[in-house]
């Protein structure tokens, strides 16, 4: 038997459980939280016994003697019988601890006689901006060890930004280089799907996403008079910005909405199919109780733009919406990390908001110095059952510190596999890195979002709380199985940077997306029928998911699309098809999609302009098809 034919067989096997589209469901059996406890306790110990064994106690002492600290609070609440938090905090222990180690390999490798405080102030210097803490507690952190690297950066321009004192290069100059309409903007580019003959690889296997970072981001661009560019452009962000009218499910995590029909936009006998996943909605009076640590950047970047000014108004309309039962703690970091509010109460609203108000720019950017800090906090005020969560507010450099994401992802898991799960939430044009708060959002389990605006934040914080804040199901990821007998080829438009191994799709450690309260998820393919025109089944869609509990229920659901339900004509499918179809159409023209390389954005305003007028009148729509319409003139003013 041939490779491939093994490959078949085995999924054929595990797709068993799911025939005949009945849920599936495996209990992973309870946990033991006393065991998880003492197992995490041990770590710790073990990793503060290794960094000791590294002379940390001689050059990082300020940061072994935290750990110590931390693991005799994990004691205390171990012997207490608070085993989930006991856990955390031991989690923050072996960390604390690994990061004494790294500080003290680094001291020595570069012959310092001295702890990390003398090695973060070899470097630099304590934000002479940022107001002093009500309780300072300041945690200085190790040097850098390597720069970011990213992919990606200028755009098509129509217009440069003039030189003014609200906007100044990073690297100097009063514009920003070859002629780009920001500067030091880090994007990273995951190439674009192309079409797969079924009868090769009939299935298609992806983890699911809810960001929305890259419409905003491409938006302002857009708005502020120049064309993204293409790096920037994310198609499943574009259309995942958009709520569509699906039907909300009955006791289920989420209802699986098919359809399909003549595509509007790309070659002759190009059909779609839209794949739409709407989560549950939990009412706002029966959301869990959330503890949330705002870490927030107030590096000499923030000061651009009045950045810090829009995430100060952003965390007061977030402040504005929680109720009794939550609470808020705040970290800020610039050159070094620093809190200055302790976790605290919503009964105590006023004091958070003044702790927020107080806040101001200045000094570099130790993100990993935040970040580290505000996870020990959100471990120290874990609510066992309830919504704990990191909010990182920054526009993502790093300057100081372990600059690249990958150095921070591995710990973020960590905490998120605890049930400390973090999001991200952008600010800024020029000097902003969207492939650093895109990563640490994935692995910290949450959402990406980027607020370019107060209409932004109110969006995010005010009208979807409870989807930002709870999630419903973890690790979802999608498999289509196309029928080869009626499929000849399909694309999915976008997800590249989520593809997931056809074989792993029942991999339960494989880390996939997080769907959120309400939260929907649309997925577009592109597909060719055989000419022939042979009738049956066109594709089965395979949904799978874990519990957000710490049992992870495995659940399975199965919805198969028939060809004899494909629409005729693009103009009697759903209207929801035709506004996802059109916006990635948009998304595609604008990264220079292969597939869209005779694509024109007339059409696209055309197929928008052609929707119900219920739907054209809603406001985003209505803004989506001013930014066509200003994409387009852009696009005309500046021929490539």
């Amino acid at each position: 038997m041939s490779k491939k034919s093994l490959k078949k067989a085995f999924l054929l096997l595990a797709a068993l459980p799911v025939a005949f589209g009945l849920l599936f469901i495996q209990a992973s059996g309870a946990v033991d939280l006393e065991k998880a406890a003492a197992d995490q306790i041990k770590a710790a110990k073990e990793a503060i016994a290794k960094a000791k064994k590294a002379e940390a106690e001689k050059f990082a002492s300020d940061a072994l003697k935290e750990a110590e600290e931390l693991l005799d609070e994990a004691q205390e609440l171990f012997n207490e019988g608070d085993y989930e938090r006991a856990e955390v905090v031991a989690l923050s222990a072996e960390i604390q601890a690994e990061r004494a180690m790294e500080m003290a390999a680094l001291a020595k490798e570069r012959g310092e006689e001295s702890d990390e405080e003398m090695l973060m102030m070899s470097k630099t210097s304590p934000s002479p901006s940022a107001p002093p803490p009500p309780s300072p507690s300041p945690r200085p952190r190790k040097m850098a060890k390597k720069p970011m690297v990213t992919i990606g950066g200028g755009a098509i321009m129509g217009s440069v930004p003039p030189p003014s004192s609200a906007y100044q290069p990073a690297h100097g100059g009063t514009r920003p280089p070859n002629n780009a309409a920001y500067d030091a903007m880090f994007f990273e580019t995951h190439g674009v799907n192309p079409f797969i003959d079924a009868e090769d690889d009939h299935l298609s296997t992806f983890a699911v996403d809810v960001d929305t970072g890259s419409y905003t981001i491409c938006r302002k661009y857009i708005f502020d008079g120049n064309l993204p560019p293409k790096e920037a452009v994310r198609v499943e962000e574009f259309v995942n910005y958009f709520k569509y009218d699906y039907k909300k499910p009955d006791a289920e995590a989420f209802s699986v909405n098919l359809e399909g029909g003549p595509s509007n936009f790309g070659g002759a006998r190009h059909e779609m199919l839209r794949v739409g996943i709407q989560g549950k909605e939990v009412k706002p009076e029966d959301r869990k109780s959330a503890s949330l640590v705002f870490v927030i950047d107030v590096s000499g970047s923030m000061d651009r733009e009045n950045r810090l000014g829009l995430v100060k108004k952003t965390l007061r309309v977030l402040v504005d919406q929680l109720e009794k039962g939550d609470e808020v703690g705040i970290v800020i970091y610039g050159s070094r990390a620093e809190v200055v509010l302790e976790p605290t109460g919503i009964k105590d609203k006023q004091k958070i908001i003044d702790a927020i108000e107080k806040l101001g720019p200045g000094g570099a950017t130790n993100a990993e110095a935040g970040i580290y800090l505000a996870y020990q906090m959100a471990a120290e005020s874990f609510k066992p059952g309830g919504i704990n969560r990191v909010i990182l507010c920054s526009d993502g450099v790093a300057n100081v510190g372990e600059t690249g994401a990958d150095e921070i992802l591995k710990r973020i898991e960590r905490y998120a596999d605890k049930g400390v799960t973090l999001t991200t939430v952008g600010f800024g044009m020029g000097n902003y890195n969207d492939v650093m708060m895109e990563k640490l959002a994935d692995k910290g389990d949450g959402q990406y979002a980027y607020v370019d605006n107060l209409s932004e934040a109110r969006r995010v914080f005010v009208e979807n709380l409870t989807g930002t804040l709870q999630v419903i199901a973890k690790d979802v990821k999608v498999q289509v199985d196309f029928n080869p007998e009626v499929v000849q080829s399909y694309r999915l438009l976008g997800y590249e940077n989520r593809d997931v191994a056809d074989e792993d799709f029942r991999n339960d450690k494989v880390d996939a997306g997080e769907i959120g309260s309400g939260h929907q998820v649309t997925a577009l393919y592109e597909i060719k029928f055989h000419k022939d025109g042979k009738p049956g089944k066109v594709a089965d869609v395979y949904i799978r998911y874990k519990s957000p509990d710490r049992e992870e229920r495995v659940k399975e659901v199965k919805r198969g699309i028939e060809k004899s339900e494909f629409k005729s004509d693009f103009e009697k499918t759903d209207a929801d098809l035709r506004l996802a179809a059109s916006v990635a159409e948009f998304s595609e023209i604008l990264r220079k999609s292969y597939w869209a390389k005779d694509g024109k954005l007339e059409d696209v305003m055309a197929a928008l302009q052609g929707l119900p007028a219920e739907r054209r009148s809603s406001a985003d729509v209505i803004e989506l098809i001013d930014l066509v319409s200003k994409a387009k003139k852009i696009q005309e003013a500046n021929p490539e």
